[in-house]
């Protein structure tokens, strides 16, 4: 399948972009917005979105069986990931979970369409969203970027989508399955891709839009922050780390076997790179396993899901980062009993470090996981204490009244999300990323005090 030149980021390499050609996207971008956007109405547009999205989950979706062709090379996820991920992600847009996102976040599925009245306030009110929405998209996950378009269909934006190098294959290929179903919707769409920080396109393309989001590192965003013209909003989704906490009871004979399988299934996600990604897992003190225990049966795990779905292959410098820190580990293990190091043999795809020192440890990632101990969640929490803040997901293995007490003790500490261990990096469509109303933070209200 040859994919038309539709997107900026369709074009061969030797067609350079320009300031100029930025710029006269954005205004077409406008002009396509004004005719076949602003004035759609927000079923129309839901079913567009559900129809492409279940689409992607069928097998001979030409789209997707490109990304699957092209993606283990473009992407550096092995074909079996890709799919899973996939999956996981589309499954979750049909049409009642968007008008659920829509509902929660602005209060009516009609918000954006006509004036509502709310029933407490007695006014009425209107929701829309910015002329053109531009998204700086990060590039080691394709799932945010595509969120993201989502989002600024549902709001009537026209869109820029600003990828990093080398990364605009699957949000690209969403776009083209849209123009497949509706061409005038994505005629509302630009795709382009260029190496972040080339200022005269940035130059151009901030001087055209109304609303920046943005997805990297904490660096990254302040860079962009002070380049944005004063009239244009501006959100950022900045550095966030995860992790999962297993009480004892998760680790009663009929309940080990489930939370050992979640709990490699949250790492090797996505290769355990997105922000969602657990880097620690705590195991509660009380059970008669323990956490040197838990470690190795996760480590039997991570083998057996490396044999149907292997981890993708890595940069040089990712596969040395790894040797490196397992070269540590292995003259700690061999010189103190409180460390115990599991790998994979004759490759990186794989690493468990159980760590007495229940200090929180930062990954390196792509499958690199640390077990330590805690005698219960206020310990944890202490050592994680550095990181408060900057938490966004943790992964629970609880159940009943204790699964409510710790959820809620994690989000009076600062956490913004919790799940159910092997849910980490499948949030619902009516996550409030950060904790933000992930719609909600993009559109403007009209009040009608009528």
């Amino acid at each position: 399948m040859n994919l038309p030149n539709y997107f900026i980021a369709d074009l061969p390499r030797e067609h350079a972009i320009t300031p100029t050609l930025v710029t006269e996207a954005c205004q077409t971008l406008k002009r396509n917005r004004e005719h076949y956007l602003a004035g759609r109405a927000t079923s129309s547009i839901v079913g567009v979105l559900s129809a492409t999205a279940q689409s992607w989950l069928e097998s001979n979706n030409p789209f997707r069986q490109l990304a699957l062709a092209r993606g283990v090379a473009e992407t550096g996820f092995s074909e079996p990931t890709l799919a899973r991920g996939l999956d996981s992600f589309f499954k979750q847009f049909t049409a009642d979970n968007l008008n659920a996102l829509i509902a929660q976040d602005l209060g009516h599925i009609e918000r954006l369409d006509r004036f509502t009245t709310d029933r407490i306030s007695n006014t009425a009110a209107l929701a829309r969203g910015p002329e053109l929405l531009v998204h700086i998209a990060a590039g080691n996950i394709p799932n945010p970027a595509i969120f993201s378009i989502v989002l600024g269909f549902l709001t009537r934006s026209a869109q820029f989508v600003k990828c990093a190098r080398e990364t605009s294959l699957l949000p690209r290929l969403f776009a083209h399955s849209i123009y497949e179903l509706e061409p005038k919707l994505a005629s509302c769409l630009e795709i382009a891709e260029w190496p972040g920080g080339t200022e005269p396109f940035e130059q151009a393309l901030f001087a055209e839009a109304d609303y920046v989001t943005a997805t990297g590192s904490d660096e990254t965003l302040s860079a962009i922050r002070t380049r944005l013209p004063a009239r244009t909003r501006f959100i950022g989704y900045g550095h966030r780390v995860s992790l999962g906490y297993i009480t004892s009871d998760a680790l009663a004979r009929y309940e080990l076997k489930k939370t050992v399988q979640n709990a490699a299934k949250d790492v090797a996600a996505w290769d355990q790179l997105g922000c969602l990604s657990p880097h620690v897992l705590y195991v509660e003190h009380g059970s008669s396993v323990s956490a040197e225990q838990f470690a190795e049966m996760l480590a039997n795990e991570f083998a057996t899901i490396e044999s149907r779905e292997p981890r993708g292959k890595l940069l040089p410098q990712d596969a040395a980062a790894i040797a490196l820190k397992r070269s540590f580990y292995e003259v700690r293990s061999a010189a103190a009993g409180d460390v115990k190091l599991w790998q994979s043999e004759n490759s990186t795809a794989w690493t468990v470090v159980y760590e007495a020192d229940p200090q929180f440890q930062i990954s390196c990632l792509n499958r690199f996981v640390y077990v330590k101990s805690a005698s219960d969640l206020t310990e944890a929490l202490r050592y994680c204490e550095p990181l408060r803040g900057q938490v966004s997901t943790v992964g629970l293995a609880a159940s009943g009244d204790r699964a409510q007490q710790l959820a809620t003790q994690l989000a009076r500490w600062g956490v913004t999300r919790v799940c159910r261990l092997g849910e980490m990096q499948n949030p619902p469509l009516t996550w409030r990323h950060d904790g933000r109303p992930a719609l909600g933070d993009l559109i403007t209200w009209t009040d009608w005090e009528s």
